[in-house]
């Protein structure tokens, strides 16, 4: 059986303004495993984004526990949370957060510069580029490609210090439908790889491309179940 990646317990995060308290998440208990390919899925304001940055440790929680491979990261302090992240969690978002007027390349390889083993930068990026079916973009400039390109750019930067898990916030939110295709489909393949995924979003179409969806309404968990008609991104089939 596959061990818990990701757990926590009674988390809650709550922003103060004076002396005015909103609590955004209400005690969020969840395992995801390792290998899982999961959706969070909520409206607008349910608080499924701050859900995916405290677990990505790009936020902290107010209260309960985090364990992330076991590791209590309600006890970590931000240079330890930083080394996770750039060692471990790969984020991709709707908005694809590349550098402008700056190389596919560069852009990739970026995330290795902050990282520990600096060795064969420019090969490792190139590869993960040749993943997403982007060898032939390398020295163009991010204005220079279309939004799905962009995103490709994206998952290839996630992707390229080999993480344990991936975030996509949206990842499609800003596509039309054949990018978004083409995007689900990388994802799909990189869980059929053995990766951790978890995606969040509004859609319904797209959370159904995962295994398992979390519903989160008013910063609670209303549902957490199997996927029964899950959705592939080619041909019905699943990636392998």
């Amino acid at each position: 059986m596959k061990d818990n990646l990701i757990e926590t317990k009674n988390l809650e995060k709550i922003y103060k303004l004076g002396e005015i308290e909103t609590k955004v998440l209400k005690g969020i208990n969840l395992s995801i495993k390792r290998g899982e390919f999961v959706s969070i899925m909520g409206p607008s304001g349910s608080g499924k984004s701050t859900l995916m940055h405290i677990l990505g440790m790009l936020s902290t929680l107010s209260k309960g526990t985090y364990l992330f491979a076991n590791r209590d990261v309600s006890h970590l302090d931000d240079d330890e949370m930083a080394r996770i992240r750039n060692k471990e969690i790969g984020f991709v978002f709707q908005s694809f957060n590349l550098l402008a007027r700056t190389s596919v390349l560069e852009n990739v390889k970026l995330p290795l510069i902050y990282s520990d083993d600096k060795k064969d930068i420019d090969k490792r990026a190139k590869i993960v580029l040749e993943n997403v079916g982007l060898s032939h973009r390398l020295s163009y400039f991010t204005n220079q490609i279309s939004g799905g390109e962009k995103q490709r750019v994206a998952i290839a930067r996630a992707l390229v210090n080999d993480p344990s898990v991936i975030f996509a916030d949206e990842p499609t939110g800003n596509l039309d439908s054949k990018s978004g295709k083409q995007i689900m489909e990388i994802l799909q393949k990189l869980h059929a790889e053995g990766r951790t995924i978890i995606l969040v979003t509004h859609e319904t179409f797209t959370a159904e491309h995962a295994e398992r969806i979390i519903r989160i309404l008013d910063g609670v968990i209303v549902a957490d179940e199997k996927v029964k008609n899950r959705r592939f991104a080619r041909d019905g089939e699943l990636l392998k």
